[in-house]
């Protein structure tokens, strides 16, 4: 049989091409084992750091897991639900006109459900658990969940918008507490760890230190004397623990300044973090418990910084106390003698480094209890004796009343605003059956300032409503973006949207 010649060379190539396609496979695998085995990673190996050096550290770790371990079973969660009212034109209510409005019950505005999360701490067995204010303000319920995943329905027992403390109540005895501290013996630098549930992340602890004491100028509450930290506060932290290092609660966390950077758009924390002191919370604490509300101490005085420009007026060595403005004719200061123009230096025996500081000290005193000033009256010293009066429950909070100064953060920022007195009800034509707070001042580099004039009522912001001056500065402190109010301008309601224009103001 005769073979092609073709075949035979085509053949012999092909068996060459296989060949070296072996080889070739026969060295890659080759490369693989070795580089496998040659470039497998090894396990550390060594021991672990140890020494006297080691071990106190190891014994502070233990401590910090004691100190949690005794605390957490003492906070809970709370969450809040509240019916927000639609606002609905009269309109719907004519036969005549609805059909203008599709006809269907669905066209109308229907009320809406909002929540809140926030947290608490268990301070008495019985169930008693304070809070923030602003957690449970208009909360139409308020569920608490323990750390055992029990879950109660909470009383509110009182709120004190002042201070922003609030507490609650749950049906339960035999409770796990968290001791009260003192937190007086604080001081910069100091240990503590923040406890909380925040973004709903339950029960987390975060560990930081004491930053700064006596912080006072963030127009956060009406009455604020804050300890700042840099333990990570967030949202849904507010109402949570501060703690020391005993494990006792030395002040209530409530607020933050915020990048705005959270998951939903909500303030993120930036290492700087507010805690209501426990020794003031104690006393609205001990007051809401006993008859539902707080009072506070009162003066008569419209009280403000000294500057380095009125120090030299009014002949003062330093900026330290806080300048008597205007006094209330047949209040404690009017009787005792105080004047416009004196500077309060120290409040009995306490040095007053600020008005604000004062404020706090006055609102924290009791109603009839008797107080020593030292003043300086154009650079003489002067002692004045007085008695403490109830603060009237109609007067803003400049320690006689007058408007609050403005929010300088947020699309509310420059506007600022005094509670609705009877006076001004009539004044303004304002209806009897409305509440809300007066606009007596709006700076002209405000978003608002086109929009709101002196004498305008806020009766409502992001359709909550605002029945007072420390309601609407916690409205416009959450206020981040374009905001809708409800007002009365010349004793008609209207709504208005304030937008955000150009960032926050410094």
């Amino acid at each position: 049989m005769r073979i092609n010649d073709h075949f035979v060379e085509g053949g012999g190539v092909a068996i060459r091409v296989l060949l070296v396609g072996l080889v070739c496979l026969a060295l890659v695998e080759i490369l693989f084992m070795s580089y496998g085995r040659y470039r497998q990673p090894a396990m550390a190996a060594g021991r672990a750091l140890d020494g006297p050096d080691i071990e106190m550290l190891e014994r502070q770790n233990q401590a910090y897991e004691r100190v949690i371990h005794a605390t957490a079973p003492g906070i809970v969660y709370i969450r809040t639900e509240q019916i927000v009212k639609a606002e609905q034109s009269p309109m719907f209510m004519d036969p005549s006109l609805r059909q203008f409005f599709g006809g269907g019950s669905q066209q109308i505005p229907q009320d809406q459900k909002q929540h809140a999360l926030g947290t608490g701490v268990l301070f008495d067995p019985s169930g008693y658990i304070v809070t923030n204010n602003h957690v449970i303000a208009h909360a139409s319920t308020v569920e608490v969940m323990l750390t055992d995943k029990r879950m109660f329905r909470a009383k509110v027992i009182g709120g004190d918008p002042d201070t922003d403390i609030a507490v609650v109540k749950i049906n339960a005895t035999g409770l796990p507490t968290v001791p009260l501290g003192d937190s007086s013996s604080l001081h910069v630098g100091d240990t503590v760890m923040a406890f909380g549930n925040p973004f709903g992340l339950n029960f987390t602890v975060t560990r930081g230190s004491v930053s700064a004491l006596g912080r006072s100028d963030f127009n956060i509450e009406a009455v604020q004397d804050f300890i700042q930290t840099d333990a990570a506060i967030n949202p849904g932290n507010s109402g949570g623990a501060l703690v020391d290092v005993k494990g006792q609660i030395v002040g209530i966390n409530t607020a933050i300044l915020s990048g705005n950077q959270g998951p939903g758009g909500e303030g993120g924390f930036i290492g700087i973090g507010f805690a209501i002191p426990i020794n003031m919370a104690k006393r609205s604490m001990d007051a809401l418990i006993k008859t539902g509300k707080v009072t506070r101490g009162y003066m008569g005085v419209t009280i403000g910084p000294v500057t380095e420009d009125l120090a030299r007026q009014f002949k003062v060595p330093d900026t330290s106390g806080a300048l008597g403005q205007d006094v209330t004719p047949g209040g404690p200061a009017d009787k005792a003698g105080l004047k416009p123009g004196d500077v309060i230096r120290k409040f009995n025996g306490i040095p007053v480094n600020g008005s604000n500081e004062l404020l706090a000290m006055v609102a924290n005193t009791n109603p009839g209890t008797p107080v020593t000033l030292e003043v300086l009256r154009n650079g003489q010293p002067l002692t004045l004796k007085l008695t403490l009066e109830e603060r009237p429950s109609d007067l803003g909070y400049t320690a006689a009343g007058g408007a609050r100064k403005a929010p300088s953060r947020g699309p509310l920022r420059g506007i600022s605003v005094q509670n609705l007195t009877p006076d001004l009800r009539k004044q303004l034509s304002v209806p009897a059956d409305a509440h809300g707070v007066v606009v007596s001042d709006v700076d002209p580099n405000s978003p608002a300032a086109q929009r709101l004039e002196q004498g305008d009522v806020i009766v409502s912001v992001s359709h909550k409503p605002v029945n007072s001056v420390a309601e609407f500065d916690s409205a416009a402190a959450a206020a981040t973006s374009s905001t809708l109010l409800r007002i009365i301008h010349d004793g008609q309601a209207s709504f208005i949207v304030i937008p955000e224009e150009g960032g926050d103001s410094e």
